[in-house]
């Protein structure tokens, strides 16, 4: 796989975590500058790493990404140089929208900046900067930000996070959705993704209201586009001067375009195979009507999928000539994974509109679900919504969608190896990424 970007995460200010599967530890400019050094000699073949921030997964980035020139690009071939992005902590804007630790951060861009590195990688939090109300932008904090960052000569790829920070793995920061959107939660639960037993989960806005205008006469997918248009007009100068090259699209929860099937908040444990999460009264509404258009009104959402921390052979659903493998189970399946491309796709057709004549590189994540991948059933890729079996490629659609927005594959679990995970998850990450 060709890939464009790296990216070096962390969670505190001034102790980065993993690089490339390295395990969470101090990591001096020093150890930054001998990675500055090594790209150049073995990173070759146009691949690059991107670590993830939470959980020191590495990700793979798709070759067109963003051709940035660098303080080393000079010495290297430019079809060959790796770009080096340094993940900002998730707090660096804090809840209440104050970019803190200012001093500390010039000193820590400017080392970065003498050793190689080529800019930083920001989430851009939607519960921060729409917190006080709908349409209620307040950008001034980022702002800031990003003039130290193009003061000090780095570039920024930022984030568009519309997804909670908290629950999930690595998280030790919490910032919510905006308080007016979970207060219209609060008399509307069925806005949030729901498992069959009716558990809502509030990392995120379900699909399923993506064109529902339930919040103050706007759908989701329109306050995604109003948001995404407000950091265009407050963000312009710095588009305009080249220091954002890269806008991340989220598209579900940690910003990735998959459903919330597995969430620690929730209970799950790895390998769980997690749980569908289509069980609010609009997924139940559209499901029954797409069933009976297709002839099979006597069709219902899956009861036999089992919970959370179930593996394959436990269910109905995803054992042996389990539920998957009938008429009425592919059909189930395939309505799943579209209504997740859709989901993708106008998010990313709003993404395009708001950013159209910008030099930017629009990109989306797509999650590495590697445990049960060797299981015939591919239990927890099928509840994320990739419908990827031994005979059926669950990714193509999605690369196909990507490209039709000229979007960047984000992609995640590319340096792990089988053997770091015990044989009963049948786990396949070397696989995943071939």
């Amino acid at each position: 796989m060709n890939i464009s970007m790296a990216s070096i995460g962390t969670s505190n200010l001034g102790v980065l975590p993993g690089v490339m599967g390295f395990p969470h530890q101090e990591l001096s400019i020093v150890m930054i500058k001998k990675f500055n050094q090594a790209r150049k000699q073995f990173l070759r073949q146009n691949v690059t790493f991107t670590c993830h921030r939470k959980t020191g997964i590495t990700r793979a980035i798709a070759p067109e990404a963003v051709k940035a020139m660098s303080p080393t690009s000079s010495s290297v071939p430019l079809g060959n140089y790796v770009p080096v992005y340094v993940m900002l902590p998730l707090d660096v804007i804090s809840l209440d929208s104050v970019f803190r630790d200012q001093d500390k951060c010039e000193k820590q861009f400017k080392e970065l900046r003498a050793a190689g590195v080529d800019g930083i990688m920001v989430d851009v939090w939607w519960g921060i900067v729409e917190a006080n109300g709908p349409g209620q932008y307040n950008w001034s904090a980022y702002r800031s930000l990003f003039q130290l960052v193009q003061k000090t000569g780095l570039k920024i790829q930022a984030i568009m996070s519309f997804h909670q920070c908290g629950g999930n793995i690595g998280d030790d920061v919490f910032i919510p959705l905006p308080k007016w959107v979970l207060a219209i939660g609060e008399n509307n639960l069925d806005i949030f993704y729901t498992n069959r037993v009716g558990t809502r989960n509030k990392e995120c806005l379900s699909l399923s209201v993506d064109n529902q205008p339930l919040f103050e006469g706007r759908t989701a997918v329109q306050i995604y586009s109003d948001y995404m248009r407000s950091f265009r007009g407050n963000m312009s100068d710095f588009l305009e001067a080249g220091s954002i090259v890269d806008i991340e699209v989220g598209l579900g929860p940690a910003g990735e375009l998959r459903y919330p099937l597995y969430s620690q908040s929730q209970g799950w444990k790895f390998p769980g195979i997690g749980e569908f999460q289509c069980y609010d009264k609009y997924m139940r509404t559209d499901f029954k009507e797409a069933a009976t258009k297709a002839g099979h009104s006597e069709w219902d959402l899956p009861d036999d999928a089992g919970t959370y921390n179930n593996v394959p052979l436990e269910t109905g659903f995803f054992g042996p000539n389990g539920t998957y493998l009938t008429e009425k189970g592919k059909f189930f399946l395939i309505w799943y994974s579209s209504k997740l491309l859709l989901h993708g796709d106008q998010i990313l057709d709003e993404a395009n509109k708001a950013f159209l004549g910008c030099k930017v590189k629009l990109s989306a994540k797509v999650a590495g679900i590697h445990w049960w991948y060797k299981d015939a059933s591919h239990a927890a890729e099928l509840t994320a919504g990739y419908y990827n079996l031994d005979n059926r490629d669950g990714y193509r659609p999605i690369a196909r969608m990507l490209a039709r927005h000229y979007g960047t594959f984000n992609f995640t679990c590319l340096e792990m190896r089988n053997s770091e995970h015990p044989a009963y998850a049948k786990c396949g990450a070397q696989e995943l990424v071939q």
